[in-house]
This record gives C-alpha cells, structure tokens and sequence, in this order.
C-alpha cells in the first residue's frame, strides 16, 4: 500500500483475551493504527492471530541436534562439563552461528516472532546469538553467563545449586545494571527453588518438581514460569501430566509461559509445544494460546492484537483445508493447525 500502509481483513483475536471479531486491521509504519469492525459473521475470511513467543530456548544447541539422550539430567546439560557443553566448546564460532541461524530461521519461518535464550560462553556467546538473529524476523531477549549478561538483558542462571558462593554478587551487579534475571529452577527435583525464589527473580523456567507452597509462593511474586513440557519429558524428568504443576499454578492466579528448552532435543516449534501442552495437561486451547504468545508482553512490545501495538501478528488461511469447519479459532491453532497454514506474516518489532 502507498505510504506504507497495510490493511488486512480477517476473523481475528483481539487483545488479551483473544476475543474473536471481523475486523480489518490497518498498520502503519509497523504500529497497529486501528481495527476496524466488519459487517458479517465473517466466515469466508483468513483468521488473524497473535505471532508467538518462545519463552525459553537454548539455541546454541543446535550444533547438536539429535544428539542420542544417554545419562540423566546432570549428564547432559549441567555446566560446566555436561555433554552439551562439551560439544559447544568443540566448535567454531562460524558454524555455532551457522547452526543458530538455520534454528532461528525455522521459529521465524514457523510464526515464532521472539525468543528468551539462555545464552553460554560469555560475552562472545552473545555476540554469537546477535550475528545469527541479524536480519531474521525473530527477536532474540538473552540472558547471558559467565560475563555475557553485561551485554545481553538479563543474567541467566542455570540452577542456583550450580552456582555456589558467587551466586550473591552475580544476581547483585546484574540488578545494579538494570537487568533481568532468570533462574533455572525445580526441574530435577524441588530443592533448588527456594533458593532461586530468595533472589526475586523476573523468570523462573521449568518448576517442573515444584510443591503446592512453592507453586503459591510464585503466583503470590507475580513470577512468571516459563514451562517446557516436551523437553522434560526427553530429559525424562518427568512422565506426568501433572509435572509440571501446569493447572495447579494457573488455579492459584499464577502466569505460565511456553517454551521448548534444549534445541538438540526438541524442535522450537510452538506448534507442536502448544498442542502437547493442551493434550497432555489438559490446559484450555485458550490457555495454551496465551502461554505461546504471552512472554512477548514481558520482555518487549506485546505480541497482542490491539491498537497502538507493534504489528506481530500470522495470517491464516482456513479456506483450503478442514479448518475451515472448525467452531473455536483457538482450538484449531493448537490442535490441527501448523506453519504450513501460514500465508503471511506481518512482524515489525
């Protein structure tokens, strides 16, 4: 459209609550400028719906992919000496860039329009993450280690039982500096969520482990929990659905995010991470929605459809498939739809 302008017309889910309506939506210069509401059930029409978020990824993990998952927990990815961390330490910058790029790429290729990553190797780990996101309509929030959370928004702590006696000073000089601060925490077991609650931090990820106390000690805080079921179940760290805590959290007013943790284990496809989430947990396609798309309104402008926002947002074709018989928007998304269903993306962050 002339002088920037865009207008696109569709069922779409607007603002928070993704209330469903027929509008037309027109952008300009990137910013949501107004929705506009249409005559008519509006059936016939593609469906508008927020882009998501990846809460939490680890995306330099891409140099090992598929990598076979023998030994536990501590194994596998505990620093510093976990399999995954002795293969980053094995490669080039040049093909750890590589590697995150193409991973990138697909979460971008998949609607996914940001991504909180916890980020190893310091200072140059985060420069590394900021080449390969370079030009991909997939935002990177990072949160550095080792020196990386300098220079990265927020300081990213593996589990506090990881860190010993420094653990004080890093989460001190990181709020001094204005940053965030994320903890790992209940993902093998509960011991170490206490700890991690003692620092009020911005994020926990996994309470995988978490108990009814801890659980309303978090929703209490307003702690945000970034959640990564498929991934617990790889890491065999658990093999319910009520592990992690999902329901039980969101019944005590507590906010889940969405994610999908280690890149060598799972694919970062909020897809496939809503509709396990949804079968597995027995969450409301409605929530499981909102947990792909919420973590945005944590860390940048808000993925929400509404007026004045930044435009990130998926235009969905129903028409060619049995989509188009769906009843529930929402509930399609999570549990038919996929990227292949995608005919635009309109992201301006």
């Amino acid at each position: 459209m002339s002088g920037g302008e865009l207008l696109v017309e569709g069922r779409a889910l607007l603002g928070e609550d993704f209330e469903e309506a027929p509008v037309r939506v027109v952008v300009e210069g990137g910013t949501i400028a107004h929705i506009e509401e249409l005559g008519g059930p509006g059936n016939d029409l593609p469906w508008i719906v927020p882009a998501f978020f990846n809460a939490h990824t680890h995306v330099g993990d891409s140099v090992a992919l598929d990598i076979p998952l023998e030994g536990d927990l501590d194994a596998l990815v505990r620093p510093p000496d976990g399999l995954k961390h002795r293969i980053l330490r094995s490669v080039s910058r040049t093909e750890l860039v590589g590697a995150m790029r193409l991973t990138i790429g697909t979460m971008a290729h998949g609607g996914t329009a940001g991504f909180a990553d916890f980020r190893e190797g310091g200072r140059d780990g985060v420069s590394a993450l900021l080449e390969a996101a370079g030009g991909i309509s997939c935002r990177p929030v990072i949160f550095g280690r080792e020196g990386g959370e300098m220079v990265a928004q927020g300081l990213g702590i593996s589990s506090a039982r990881d860190v010993g006696g420094s653990l004080d000073e890093m989460v001190s000089l990181a709020r001094r500096i204005g940053k965030l601060v994320a903890f790992h925490a209940g993902e093998r077991d509960p011991s170490d969520i206490g700890q991690a609650l003692a620092y009020e931090p911005d994020l926990l990820v996994h309470c995988t482990h978490a108990s009814k106390d801890q659980l309303r000690q978090i929703a209490d805080a307003g702690i945000p929990v970034a959640v990564c079921p498929r991934a617990n179940w790889r890491f065999r760290v658990t093999s319910s659905g009520m592990r992690p805590p999902v329901r039980e959290l969101l019944s005590l007013g507590g906010t889940i995010l969405l994610g999908t943790d280690n890149a060598m284990c799972v694919q970062p496809d909020m897809w496939r991470e809503m509709e396990f989430l949804s079968t597995v947990y027995r969450v409301s396609p409605r929530e499981a929605l909102r947990a792909a798309t919420l973590g945005a309104s944590l860390f940048m402008e808000p993925f929400y459809i509404r007026e004045k926002n930044r435009a990130a947002f998926l235009v969905i074709d129903p028409r060619p498939s049995n989509l188009s018989l769906s009843r529930d928007i929402a509930a399609a998304l999570v549990n038919r739809a996929g990227p292949a269903n995608i005919v635009r993306k309109v992201i301006n962050l």
